[in-house]
């Protein structure tokens, strides 16, 4: 088959999936400006996205792209290789008019691809992953802005997000009018106008990412993303049906209608109490499986606030040992 067997096929395939993965890039860095303009819309995306049918089908398609992408630059790499052969060791300047990162892209790639690895292990595996695989943690799965949270507060993590995005500057810039290039659109007039909207758009986009780094980080520092009220309430929201099972909806309607300081005091009373030893006895004797379903249930609870507003008292504490 040509598309495979063939430079100009394999250029083809490059450039086509090059373009999907240069709109999604867009789309994403659109996305984190709605996590700074109006984070509880952001969540409320994640919440619509999650692990439905249809984000998972997208999320599987750009998992695809992304794979063909790199097959593909890889295959077209070592043909360019082949061909040069011993002339690859010459020691020699670069060609007037080839760009640096025109000689590059496989490196650039493999930092793009490094920096991926980073952002996934901080988002999507803790993410939509997390909802797959039906495990529950601390954080909740839709919670975005707490993820942001999690990783912006490392010292380390604006430092690789930049350096990812210097990598993709440079290989957007050189992938975007060289896909068009690659499929016959390569003519004198054209081909310095697309240079310059690739410049152009490769460096918004890319100027906004890194923007919004920094806002992450300094917000993070800040604890914008636990203290903000409209957030905790938010989050509120997605914890509480956690505990339908073993309180029953009636609790979890009137937890959800309480602002968060009440929804908090009430959490940790209820806990406190159920930890009495006389209130354990007695819900042990009567239901002991119900009791430790309802102890567990709280405990959920109170890991998830230890993590918005710690306590100077662990709420774990027994008062049976005061």
């Amino acid at each position: 088959m040509w598309l495979s067997s063939s430079s100009v096929g394999r250029k083809f395939i490059m450039a086509v999936t090059g373009a999907v993965l240069v709109l999604f890039v867009t789309f994403h860095c659109l996305m984190n400006a709605i996590a700074i303009a109006w984070p509880v819309a952001y969540n409320s995306i994640c919440m619509f996205l999650g692990a439905n049918w249809y984000a998972l089908i997208a999320s599987a398609g750009l998992a695809a792209f992304i794979i063909v992408h790199i097959i593909y630059a890889v295959m077209l790499t070592v043909q360019n290789r082949r061909a040069r052969g011993h002339e690859r060791y010459a020691i020699s300047k670069r060609p007037a008019g080839v760009e640096w990162s025109s000689q590059n892209m496989l490196v650039l790639g493999i930092v793009i691809l490094a920096f991926l690895a980073v952002h996934m292990i901080q988002f999507w595996a803790k993410m939509q992953l997390m909802e797959v695989l039906g495990k529950e943690t601390v954080i909740p799965a839709t919670a975005g802005t707490l993820f942001i949270q999690e990783a912006f507060q490392l010292v380390w993590t604006p430092i690789v997000y930049i350096i990812g995005f210097i990598a993709l500057w440079f290989h957007m810039n050189h992938g975007m009018w060289s896909m068009f290039q690659s499929v016959g659109w390569d003519s004198t007039i054209w081909i310095p106008r697309l240079k310059k909207i690739a410049c152009c758009w490769t460096t918004v986009v890319i100027a906004l990412f890194i923007a919004e780094a920094i806002v992450f980080t300094v917000q993070a520092n800040k604890q914008h993303y636990l203290k903000d009220e409209a957030l905790r309430n938010q989050y509120k929201t997605m914890v509480v049906p956690m505990l339908e099972k073993d309180f029953g909806p009636a609790a979890v309607q009137q937890l959800s209608s309480m602002p968060f300081e009440q929804y908090e005091q009430a959490i940790r009373g209820q806990y406190r109490s159920m930890q009495d030893p006389q209130a354990a006895a007695y819900y042990s004797a009567q239901d002991p499986e119900a009791y430790n379903g309802m102890i567990e249930a709280l405990e959920q609870q109170i890991e998830f606030l230890d993590f918005i507003a710690p306590e100077e008292i662990p709420a774990t504490a027994n008062p049976a040992n005061n």
